[in-house]
This record gives structure tokens, sequence and C-alpha cells, in this order.
């Protein structure tokens, strides 16, 4: 009978201790943001097939979707967010300024940003990029990204 306790007390420590490894807790991330300007005007307002280049390059970057939240300003403005199990990510679209500021967020070294700005170039061909990507982790350390487009 105790074996039985025994058992039903260890396999949960066992289960949910492999899920803890100090890489997935350690206090560092990664915070790229940028302003894309002058985007082409049809993928700045065809709001579906933006929503799968945004999911695209998201998963791109090797982060995990746990959660998306969207919401339209008619006619055509939009703001995304997703919650990662890294962090977050959004989008936040103004087509009648041709233009849209995204930011990935992700704690960690697993994910990258440079496939995630790359995918969401190619979708929304910007003609203007400014970027940046913070290194955050006690202090904040900023890197400069490319400011040309299809860098």
């Amino acid at each position: 009978m105790m074996r039985k306790y025994l058992f039903l007390f260890l396999v949960p420590f066992f289960v949910f201790t492999d899920n803890c490894s100090s890489e997935q807790h350690r206090f560092a991330g990664k915070h790229f943001l940028a302003s894309y300007l002058d985007c082409n005007p049809t993928a700045l307002t065809n709001l579906d097939a933006l929503l799968v280049a945004m999911d695209d390059a998201v998963k791109a970057s090797g982060a995990t979707i746990l959660n998306r939240s969207e919401h339209i300003f008619p006619p055509s403005g939009m703001t995304v967010v997703y919650t990662l199990s890294e962090s977050h990510a959004s989008i936040h679209t103004y087509p009648e300024f041709g233009a849209c500021f995204v930011d990935l967020f992700t704690c960690g070294d697993n994910c990258s940003s440079p496939p995630f700005d790359r995918l969401l170039r190619e979708y929304l061909e910007p003609q203007t990029v400014n970027a940046r990507q913070f290194l955050r982790h006690e202090s904040i350390e900023e890197d400069i990204i490319s400011k040309k487009p299809q860098e």
C-alpha cells in the first residue's frame, strides 16, 4: 500500500521538474521593436492575409503561440497581440499612414527576431524600416538593427 502512495507522489514530481530547466527561467530576453513605413497598402488592409503573415512570422522566430487577440479599427486598422510561451508579440497598423509598429519580446535565448522581421518585411514591403533590438536582463542594452528594407 505504501508503494502505491509513494508512486503517486513521485510521478508528478518527475513530470513537473522535467519541464523546469534553468534555461527556461533565465532572467534575460530580447525585445525587437520596428516601425515599417510606406508599406504596400493592400498588405496593410487585407486583414486575413496580415494575420497569416503575422502568425507565420511569430512561428518563424521560434516562439510558441499561446493566444492571439485582435481588434479591428474600421475601416481597416488592426491591433493584434500574441501571448507567447516566451512572452509576447504585437502589430499595430495605421493604413491611413501606410505604416505599422511591430514588436517581439522573448525570454531566454531560444527565439530569434531576424526571421520574424524578414517575413513581415517580405509581406508588408516597407520602403523604410526603423528597428532596434534591446537585450534585457538586469540592465538594458541596445542592438541597432538594419534601417534598410529587405536587408
